[in-house]
């Protein structure tokens, strides 16, 4: 994964957005069902195709207070988990 590479959520998962800033996110073709917390819901948002991680990143530090040093590492490690299970992917 390159830091220009710009992400983009596989279109036929649906965000189902619950309590609390919560979301469950819903693969019609295979059932499965992927809890999100709070920066989840915040980072899918941003899978369309237009940002990359480091503009996610970007993002999450104008809108939160004191975002640590190793927030770059744990939002890209929830990428690659979406990649591996088919969630988003990479735009063409």
């Amino acid at each position: 994964m390159s830091t220009n590479d710009r992400l983009i959520a596989n279109a036929s998962i649906v965000l189902r957005e619950e309590f609390d800033d919560w979301a469950v996110l819903f693969d019609p073709e295979t059932g499965n069902a992927h809890g999100l917390n709070p920066l989840g819901v915040f980072v899918w948002k941003r899978l369309d195709g237009k940002h990359t991680i480091d503009d996610v990143l970007e993002e999450l530090k104008a809108e939160c207070e004191d975002v640590p040093p190793e927030a770059r590492d744990e939002v890209a490690g929830f990428v690659e988990d979406l990649i591996k299970n088919g969630l988003a992917g990479y735009e063409a």
